[in-house]
């Protein structure tokens, strides 16, 4: 029976994870939590990782603007535990999956990235994570894979359409940025995919390298807010658009961070469906106390 090891199992992507691998009675799963698993001590990760075919690591620092004033400790998570991590996979032969971002790119591309684009993040926790990614591609050349992701969203954390459906009961008006563009992602659907590449990583399908884990097609904030509020029963026009200096962050944000997917037909996996349709099945599957359940 596969042995599948998830990190950062508390986390908003890690808990759907779980939610995905419960139905695959053909596998055994360990959670491990942040309070159960310090991914930034290299010991405990070589126990943790020890008898495990697989490691989904959904561990991170996600602090974005957090990490422009502590990039030692951002990249302690998202780098050097990465590295630990990678290096007990090469150990014991596990394959790992580490999950990480649209950051590593500096945002300023007209057309899709590829997954080979150059990077140069413009941030710390960019630059953070790109340690992690460089982690992986070192020391697990032929059994590591990098899946970057964007615009995540989901029932179990904070993310930008809970914060949108949250503020609709505050104000009348929303103004929302339109200079941005980016990937809505349903985090169940990420988790779906991740567990997905695992099995054709362990079937000898998918080879080993990066890829995007993004939902298809693209959008701006004010456009994900307009289509949060239609599928609330919310009137989209209380949102209005506006432009990025006007709310001015520690952490620059890349302008365009739209990613293509080209890799996953290879290991004979589809993309990500278009992220309207993933924002809608998001709310169709929606239980309370999920975030975007408003009365």
């Amino acid at each position: 029976m596969t042995r599948v090891l998830v990190t950062g199992a508390g986390g908003m992507l890690g808990r759907d994870l779980l939610a995905v691998l419960a139905h695959r009675p053909d596998l055994t799963v360990t959670a491990a939590t942040r309070k159960e698993l310090d991914v930034t001590d290299a010991a405990a990760v070589r126990v943790a990782v020890t008898g495990h075919d697989v490691v989904l690591n959904a561990a991170a620092w996600t602090d974005v603007d957090g990490a422009e004033t502590d990039e030692a400790a951002a990249t302690a998570v998202n780098g050097d535990a990465v590295a630990h991590l990678a290096a007990a996979c090469a150990a014991t032969g596990a394959r790992l999956l580490h999950v990480s971002t649209d950051y590593v790119f500096p945002g300023d591309a007209t057309s899709p990235y590829p997954e080979d684009a150059p990077t140069d993040p413009v941030n710390a926790y960019g630059r953070s994570k790109l340690a992690g990614e460089r982690a992986v591609t070192r020391l697990l050349p032929d059994t590591g894979y990098v899946v970057r992701t964007a615009w995540l969203y989901g029932a179990h954390g904070p993310n930008f359409v809970a914060t949108m459906l949250r503020l609709a009961g505050q104000r009348d008006h929303l103004d929302v940025v339109d200079d941005q563009q980016g990937q809505p992602t349903w985090s169940y659907a990420l988790a779906t995919q991740l567990v997905a590449l695992a099995d054709a990583a362990l079937a000898g399908r998918a080879a080993a390298g990066t890829y995007h884990g993004t939902c298809s097609g693209h959008t701006t904030w004010y456009g994900l807010a307009r289509a949060t509020f239609t599928l609330a029963g919310l009137d989209p026009d209380r949102i209005r658009p506006t432009t990025s200096d006007r709310y001015p962050r520690p952490a620059p944000r890349p302008a365009y961070s739209v990613l293509s997917h080209d890799r996953w037909a290879a290991a004979g996996l589809p993309a990500l469906p278009h992220w309207r349709d993933t924002l809608a099945d998001a709310f169709d599957s929606a239980t309370p106390p999920a975030p975007w359940k408003v009365a």
